[in-house]
């Protein structure tokens, strides 16, 4: 009996987890407004099950958001634990961060979602803290200019993963990489301008506040 209670926890989480990858997919490609019955498609279960795991679009929303805020969490803490130069532990995450999609988290932020929940808060501070520590070692390393922070680097991934208006998301990945990697270059130290403004924190983007993220 505990063993089939044990399988049954199994395929549930299972269940879940193709759930939240495929809306993942079908918000990224079309929007927070795709339907649930696309999503069950995608995920290969029926409805009722989407709806067992969770109870409105806007959970699932919600639930999403969290997952993609945690994997890009889960790529810079893995580059930095992997790479010898952290200036290419920074230049692996930003290509891994845009091959994520984040700038699709930007709709769903911006709708129905409760950016003051424990659980967004604590995803929040947990990607907040593993951006900065790569960048801290590359900036310790005398490989990162000084004078900007965490949202400046999210602002310009977001920015220049998300397809030009009109051109139908066609092969745009190549453009994606060969513009992450010139922004990257103007990165790096001995910086060759002063930036107007002050550096951008992962709080002056939030929701509230400002759109992007």
């Amino acid at each position: 009996m505990i063993g089939t209670q044990r399988h049954l926890r199994a395929d549930a989480e299972r269940n879940r987890a193709r759930i939240v990858d495929a809306a993942r997919t079908a918000f990224v490609e079309h929007g927070a407004d795709v339907s649930m019955d696309e999503i069950a498609r995608r995920a290969g279960v029926g409805n009722a099950t989407v709806y067992r795991h969770f109870s409105d679009r806007r959970d699932l929303i919600h639930q999403v958001t969290l997952s993609s805020m945690d994997h890009i969490a889960d790529e810079a803490e893995t580059a930095l634990a992997e790479e010898a130069d952290p200036f290419d532990a920074l230049r692996r995450f930003v290509h891994r961060a845009a091959d994520e999609r984040i700038s699709s988290l930007c709709p769903l932020l911006s709708g129905g979602f409760d950016k003051t929940a424990p659980d967004v808060l604590a995803t929040r501070d947990r990607l907040n803290s593993a951006i900065e520590h790569i960048m801290d070692a590359a900036r310790t390393a005398g490989r990162l200019r000084a004078d900007i922070a965490v949202g400046d680097l999210m602002v310009a991934v977001t920015q220049l993963s998300r397809p030009l208006p009109g051109t139908g998301c066609v092969d745009f990945d190549r453009y994606v990489h060969r513009h992450l990697q010139l922004f990257l270059d103007g990165l790096e130290t001995p910086a060759r301008s002063e930036l107007p403004g002050k550096a951008a924190t992962l709080e002056d983007l939030a929701p509230q506040r400002c759109e992007p993220m």
